[in-house]
C-alpha cells in the first residue's frame, strides 16, 4: 500500500497465525507415535504415510501465471525470481520449509519477518501457491531450468535499470488504458534521455517522471529513505498529525462527552455503545496491531478486539444492536486477510466477496487469469447481522477498499456513505532494479459479481457526505457520521437519541 498509512509491499507484509495443536490431540499422536515405534502402526499414521509418498515431488522451478515471478523449489528452499522479457533478479521471498509434506504433498515455508506461505499440488506439472495474510492464489505450472542470467550479476548501467522499470510496468500494469496513458510513448519520450553517464538522481526524476501521472497510490519509487515516490489521486492529502487530532476533536465531539471508544491494536481498532443501540466500530488499519509482531499476532489482537465488540449481547436477543456504523474514512490499508476476518463477523451466511485476477500475457494488457471466487464465510461464534453503514472517502485505501467491496454482497447491504475510496485494490507487485532501488505496481482487479471494477475512481458512496472538510473540522462536526446515525434511526423508526 501506499501512503498515507503504507500497505506493505507484498509479499514481505504475509504474517500469519500458526494455531497450537490441543494438549489432547497432541498426547493422542504421540501415543500413536508411541504404538508405532513398537510394531503396531496407527492406521492414520500409515496411510498419511503412504499417501506422502505416492505425492509428487515439487522440487524443481515454477512459473506463475501472471506476476511474471519463477519459484525455485529445492529440497527445503524455496526462492523466488522477478522476471520480464529483459531481465531475471531475485526476487523479495525466500522460505525454508517446515515439517514434513502434507499427505497431499502440500509444502508450508517460514519466511523472514513475513506470513508463511504454501505450494499445494494442483495436477499434473501444477501447483498453486498461496500467502497466509493474501485473498486468493497464484497458480504454478512447472518450467525448465532456472535461465542462466536469474544467477549472473545484473548489469548496473542507468540503462539497464531503465528497460527494466519500463518492460516491468509494460508487463504487468493493468491500467493504462483506462489512465489514457501511452507506454510505448513513455520510452520513445524518456529512454534517449538515459546515458550510462546518467547520475541517480537524473535517473530517479525520469522514473518518476514517467509513472507520476499514473495517479495510482500503488506506484512507488524508493531509491533510499530520503528519495522516493508515491503516487496519488488528484486531489488526495495525506493526513499530518495535527490534520489526525482535528479529526479525533471532531469524532470525540460527534460520538458524546460521556461515549466510551475502548481502544485496541495500538489505538488502530475502536468502538463505542451509542444512544440508541447504535454500535460504531473504527478500523483505520489492517495491520501493524502490535509493536513487534508479525501476521500472527496481528490476527490474535483482531480476534481479541471482535471478541469483545460481537459479543452475543450486542449480536441476538431483546438488547441485540439495532445498526453498526464501521468507519474506514482513515483506512490506509493492510491485509486483505484481515478484512476478511472482520466481514465474517458481520453475516449468518457465506457470499462472494470479490472475484480476482490478474495481468498475464505480457503482449496484452487486457488479458487476465480467470477471476478467482474469494468468499466471506460466516464466523462460528457471535455475529452481527442486522443493518450496517460504512464510512468511506479518498483516505479508504486499499485493503480499507476491498473490505468495502467484501461487505457489498452482504444481506442486508450496508449503505456507504461519504465520498468515493482511493481506487487501488490490488496487491502490490513490489520489486527491485539492477541498482538496487525497489520499485512498486498494482497488477491484479478484483471484481464485482458482475463483473466491475472500482480502480481509478473509487467505491461510489450511496449517500453522498463532506468528509473531514477543514469547516466541519474547525467546528467539531462530523456530517457522515452525523447522517449514518440518522439513517440507521430512520431504519428503526425512531429519532437520533440526544440530536
Amino acid at each position: 500500500m501506499s501512503d498515507p498509512a503504507p500497505r506493505r509491499p507484498a509479499p514481505a507484509s504475509r504474517r500469519v497465525r500458526r494455531p497450537r495443536r490441543p494438549a489432547l490431540a497432541a498426547a493422542a499422536l504421540a501415543a500413536a507415535a508411541a504404538l508405532t515405534a513398537c510394531g503396531a502402526p496407527a492406521p492414520a499414521t500409515a496411510r498419511a504415510t503412504a499417501a506422502r509418498a505416492a505425492a509428487p515431488s515439487l522440487d524443481g522451478v515454477w512459473r506463475t501465471d501472471g506476476y511474471g515471478t519463477l519459484v525455485a523449489l529445492h529440497g527445503r528452499t524455496l526462492t523466488t525470481y522477478d522476471t520480464t522479457a529483459v531481465s531475471c533478479l531475485p526476487g523479495g521471498v525466500t522460505g525454508t520449509r517446515t515439517g514434513a509434506p502434507g499427505p497431499d504433498g502440500t509444502l508450508r515455508f517460514t519466511l523472514p519477518d513475513a506470513a508463511p506461505l504454501t505450494v499445494a499440488p494442483a495436477g499434473p506439472d501444477r501447483a498453486r501457491m498461496a500467502f497466509a495474510d493474501n485473498a486468493g492464489h497464484r497458480a504454478l505450472r512447472r518450467t525448465g531450468p532456472l535461465p542462466k542470467r536469474c544467477t549472473a550479476p545484473p548489469p548496473r548501467d542507468p540503462r539497464a535499470v531503465f528497460d527494466v522499470f519500463w518492460q516491468t510496468y509494460a508487463e504487468n500494469y493493468p491500467f493504462f488504458r483506462a489512465k489514457r496513458i501511452d507506454w510505448d510513448a513513455v520510452r520513445a519520450r524518456y529512454r534517449p534521455r538515459i546515458t550510462a553517464r546518467t547520475t541517480h538522481a537524473e535517473l530517479f526524476a525520469v522514473l518518476r517522471a514517467m509513472i507520476e501521472p499514473l495517479h495510482d497510490a500503488h506506484t512507488r519509487l524508493v531509491a533510499g529513505p530520503d528519495r522516493w515516490f508515491a503516487g496519488r489521486r488528484p486531489g488526495t492529502v495525506l493526513p499530518t498529525p495535527d490534520f489526525t487530532a482535528r479529526v479525533d476533536a471532531a469524532l470525540a465531539a460527534n460520538l458524546g462527552p460521556h461515549t466510551a471508544l475502548r481502544r485496541w491494536a495500538e489505538g488502530k481498532l475502536s468502538y463505542a455503545d451509542l444512544p440508541g443501540r447504535i454500535g460504531y466500530f473504527r478500523i483505520t488499519q489492517f495491520a501493524g496491531y502490535t509493536k513487534d509482531g508479525g501476521y500472527a499476532e496481528d490476527t490474535a489482537e483482531l480476534d481479541r478486539a471482535l471478541d469483545a465488540v460481537f459479543t452475543p449481547a450486542r449480536t441476538r436477543g431483546p438488547g441485540a444492536l439495532r445498526g453498526l456504523i464501521v468507519d474506514v474514512r482513515l483506512n490506509g490499508g493492510g491485509s486483505d486477510a484481515l478484512g476478511l476476518r472482520v466481514a465474517a463477523r458481520l453475516t449468518g451466511r457465506p457470499y462472494l466477496a470479490y472475484r480476482k485476477r490478474v495481468r498475464n500475457d505480457p503482449r496484452d494488457p487486457a488479458a487476465f487469469t480467470r477471476p478467482e471466487p474469494v468468499t466471506v464465510r460466516p464466523h462460528p461464534g457471535p455475529a452481527y447481522t442486522g443493518p450496517i453503514a460504512v464510512l468511506t472517502g479518498r483516505l479508504t485505501i486499499s485493503a480499507g477498499e476491498t473490505f468495502t467491496q467484501a461487505l457489498m454482497g452482504r444481506s442486508p447491504a450496508p449503505v456507504r456513505i461519504g465520498e468515493n475510496t482511493q481506487g487501488v485494490f490490488s496487491d502490490i507487485l513490489d520489486r527491485a532494479l539492477p541498482n538496487g532501488w525497489r520499485f512498486g505496481l498494482p497488477d491484479e482487479e478484483f471484481l464485482t459479481a458482475g463483473g466491475r471494477t472500482f480502480d481509478g475512481a473509487g467505491i461510489p458512496p450511496d449517500v453522498r457526505a463532506p468528509v473531514f472538510p477543514a469547516a466541519d473540522l474547525a467546528a467539531r462536526r462530523d456530517s457522515a457520521l452525523a447522517r449514518a446515525r440518522e439513517l440507521l434511526a430512520a431504519r428503526n423508526g425512531s429519532p437520533v437519541p440526544g440530536r
